[in-house]
């Protein structure tokens, strides 16, 4: 059985670059390892804004980590804001460097899934180029992957690490 807190960062996160800097601040600060999942999350409607969620393996790291965000102010309430959400700490994520196959992918890391934009899955022996920054989603119950074609005949996650923001050139 998994716990999951939610901690909402309110307006100083509004975008995935700035959740992603505070998501792995507070899991420096909280000392967290490779077990426990971190995502975030869009919430959409009035005020649209990114919230994060921590999911533990026990009930005694959930606590601690609720009470260690409680006190440095931040707002944490138990659950998850919805059944997707963007991970960014899962276990494995620190071998997913550099050049990876596909098959190592899987078998390194949490994630269930690799897919390739409009192809299906990606094969085992496909090379992934992370750039440092693999970023799957929950779908459905499972973590998956979705790559894009790059050059050399190899994949790239589909989220690029630093993205150009909309009409920048404007």
């Amino acid at each position: 059985m998994t716990h999951t807190l939610t901690v909402d960062a309110g307006a100083r996160v509004r975008d995935l670059r700035a959740a992603d800097h505070l998501l792995h601040a507070l899991s420096t600060e909280l000392g967290l390892s490779e077990t426990v999942f971190g995502c975030t999350h869009l919430v959409r409607g009035e005020g649209a804004r990114v919230v994060l969620s921590f999911t533990f393996p026990s009930e005694p790291l959930l606590r601690a980590a609720r009470e260690r965000l409680s006190a440095g102010g931040h707002d944490v309430t138990p659950g998850i804001p919805d059944a997707t959400g963007r991970a960014v700490l899962y276990p494995g994520v620190t071998a997913l460097t550099g050049t990876v196959p596909v098959a190592d992918v899987l078998a390194r890391s949490a994630i269930d899934r690799v897919t390739v934009l409009g192809s299906g899955d990606a094969a085992p022996e496909a090379r992934l180029v992370t750039r440092g920054h693999v970023r799957p989603l929950w779908q459905g119950g499972r973590l998956v992957l979705s790559a894009m074609p790059a050059t050399g005949g190899t994949l790239a996650p589909f989220e690029v690490p630093n993205p150009t923001p909309c009409c920048a050139n404007h």
